[in-house]
């Protein structure tokens, strides 16, 4: 599991994380919402250790992230992760992408890396462009290859930070697709996201997070339909209005 006891996290004198506690189980898919500026991206980002935290503790399986004898390196392998921005190398193929990780890191060989990385990539519908350039490939497809080639490490756990805010409406289901996939195969997920349809359809709980804190968690229907406290019966309302 993942277990995040009491993180705080500040850039400079800006306080991001103000004491966040909350886990992730086996198997669970536990989705965060809420402002943006509020925290969710920068805690994903602590969990695979990519930011610092200034207090508190992460453990990924027991592990502590920010222990001096953990190599992060390692425990990176059981966590996927994947940004709003693609970062797919243009100058590689889809199948170049999914494998470079699988061959430099995993040492695995040329033919073992392309046999995986076609599994990934038929996994996410793209099994017919391996061959293509990123540049060749629509938005959504570029980020269902991010999703392949995080997937292709065969990571115990999947961050996912946004991962449809930068594409055009059209191609926000193809990715939700994907991980609506991933979560009926039992894929453990920590989702940042604004498609609060697709929340309420994948999520076991929702964290609401508003100024550096969680504050309000629970199952998707308690908290969409009887939110209680007023800050998210704010945030849903104004969510309400911006769709009318």
């Amino acid at each position: 599991m993942i277990r995040v006891e009491k993180v705080h996290k500040s850039f400079g004198t800006l306080d991001v994380l103000k004491g966040v506690s909350i886990d992730v189980d086996k198997g669970e898919a536990v989705v965060l919402i809420g402002p943006s500026g509020s925290g969710k991206s920068t805690l994903l980002q602590c969990i695979n250790g990519l930011e610092p935290i200034q207090r508190g503790r992460i453990e990924v399986d027991g592990t502590d992230v920010f222990a001096p004898q953990t190599d992060l390196n390692v425990l990176r392998r059981r966590i996927g992760i994947v940004f709003q921005q693609y970062n797919v190398f243009p100058h590689l193929t889809a199948l170049g992408n999914v494998t470079l990780a699988l061959r430099k890191v995993l040492g695995k060989g040329r033919a073992e890396a392309e046999a995986v990385a076609m599994r990934q990539l038929e996994r996410v519908g793209l099994g017919d462009k391996s061959h293509c350039h990123p540049g060749t490939l629509s938005g959504g497809q570029q980020q269902r290859l991010a999703i392949a080639r995080a997937l292709a490490m065969e990571p115990g756990y999947m961050l996912l930070d946004e991962i449809t805010s930068a594409l055009d409406p059209e191609l926000v289901g193809e990715v939700l697709t994907v991980l609506r996939d991933l979560r009926a195969d039992g894929m453990t997920m920590l989702i940042v996201t604004h498609e609060m349809d697709f929340a309420r359809d994948v999520a076991d709980r929702l964290a609401f997070f508003d100024d550096g804190l969680i504050v309000e968690a629970g199952p998707p229907a308690e908290l969409f339909d009887s939110p209680k406290t007023e800050r998210l019966q704010l945030f849903l309302r104004r969510l309400t209005q911006q769709r009318t």
